[in-house]
């Protein structure tokens, strides 16, 4: 007991640290604003941007194959590791001085240029698969909307669907050039999640007081233990961003306790939201339920599906954005001319031709590999995983090592043992499910 009494004590010190060092540090040079945001405004971003188009599919990705009562049990649990993990990651904002704009930088500060380059790597990785996943999403709702008005004719298949919803991101990206920028947008994503919530929550509870279901776990012993890991994935990609140091970055002053009621927010209302539609959903349509609610809806007006899946193609412009920023900033850092304004003729043209290369990228990639389950195992096993849980307990033990307790030495290298495992557990998983997959798909299948 002294000891965990020590460790809160000293915890608590070494925030009050950090938020002194706050009066005086350098930072790394970015084509980006900084410390513009107020802890509200951020708050409100995590709680919408979590609370995305991916809630309609984890119904399908984590209760299908874990059941309700582990599902709900693993949910909560790792919900609770994911908000520990963040503050402390928030608290490492700042080393001797140096703030750390971009997760990246603060791990390399810490272990050097290789995992610098590995943290790099997982980071856009992540990023890049995430914002295929929003396009597979937004054109699918798009081609719901065609098939609600005409079920017997769509006049484009999925991929051209996928293309227009790049074309879509590519404009506002270019438009909004970073997320201090997004201003009224946050407002309008956020009306647009309470819709489609709302709409495919009063028909889904319609739905499921019809009929029978079924909520068995279906499967070999060995089969559902891959998908059990793949459902863990899936919890840990629904619970974390990856950029955390990036939207950090973007807040003000004092930014870790500002950083920590962003987060409290997000692992309160944020993550109630997005529970409750997910066990919704399971509950009314059992084990058949899609990795896409909207398709599932069976007792709704027509109007209302098109006007839930107009709000989602909607609501992903904006938070697709949010989690590609970190993208734009390392390409607009690299390439931009950082002594002008970000509406200067050569960044612009910059900015134009960066934006128009990434999207032409992700959305071919998107229209030719539909696989949106296997987006978010493999994106919450191979980075998120890691980002979320081993880097910060590596590196809060390395800058910390000679300052805690033996029982919180031994609790962070508990968590990196654990969690080290489990990235290689799922990722096997996430793979496997690929191959498996990739036997039934076609290149641009229309799905």
């Amino acid at each position: 007991m002294k000891e965990q009494k020590d460790f809160m004590v000293k915890s608590i010190e070494d925030i009050m640290a950090t938020e002194q060092e706050e009066i005086s540090f350098s930072t790394h040079k970015s084509a980006h604003k900084l410390d513009n945001d107020s802890w509200q405004k951020v708050g409100l971003m995590l709680v919408t941007s979590f609370n995305c188009v991916y809630i309609l599919g984890y119904s399908n990705l984590i209760l299908v194959p874990l059941g309700l009562v582990w599902g709900i049990i693993g949910m909560v649990v790792l919900g609770a590791f994911s908000l520990y993990a963040n503050l402390l990651l928030a608290n490492l904002y700042i080393i001797d001085g140096q703030r750390f704009i971009r997760y990246r930088d603060l791990v390399g500060h810490v272990f050097g240029k290789k995992m610098y380059y590995i943290t790099w790597a997982l980071q856009f990785a992540h990023f890049i698969l995430c914002n295929m996943g929003f396009l597979l999403l937004s054109g699918r709702s798009l081609k719901d909307i065609f098939l609600e008005e005409n079920s017997k004719w769509v006049p484009l298949k999925l991929p051209e669907f996928i293309m227009i919803s790049g074309f879509t991101y590519f404009i506002f990206a270019f438009w909004v050039p970073h997320l201090s920028a997004l201003g009224m947008w946050y407002g309008i994503s956020a009306f647009f999640t309470v819709l489609y919530i709302a709409i495919s929550m009063i028909i889904s509870i319609k739905d499921g007081k019809s009929g029978s279901k079924d909520y068995n776990i279906t499967g070999q012993k060995e089969e559902k233990i891959f998908n059990a890991l793949g459902a863990i994935a899936a919890i840990v990609f629904a619970n974390n961003s990856g950029m955390l140091p990036e939207i950090q970055a973007t807040l003000q002053r004092p930014a870790i306790k500002n950083m920590h009621k962003a987060l409290y927010l997000q692992f309160t209302f944020g993550i109630a939201i997005y529970y409750m539609v997910t066990i919704v959903g399971y509950w009314a349509y059992g084990s058949s339920i899609s990795d896409y609610m909207l398709g599932d809806l069976i007792n709704g007006p027509r109007w209302a599906k098109i006007l839930a899946n107009s709000s989602v193609f909607l609501q992903t412009i904006v938070s697709q954005h949010i989690f590609c920023v970190p993208v734009h900033e390392a390409l607009d850092t690299r390439f931009c001319k950082l002594d002008e304004h970000e509406s200067s003729v050569h960044n612009l043209i910059t900015r134009f031709i960066l934006r128009a290369l990434f999207f032409t990228f992700s959305t071919l990639c998107a229209a030719m590999f539909p696989f949106l389950g296997d987006f978010v195992t493999l994106v919450g096993a191979l980075s998120l995983v890691p980002l979320t849980f081993l880097f910060p307990a590596l590196v809060f033990l390395k800058v910390k090592w000679c300052r805690i307790s033996t029982w919180e030495k031994s609790w962070h290298i508990f968590t990196v043992v654990l969690f080290g495992l489990l990235t290689l557990g799922s990722t096997i998983s996430a793979i496997r499910l690929i191959i498996i997959n990739a036997k039934t798909y076609h290149v641009f299948a229309n799905t």
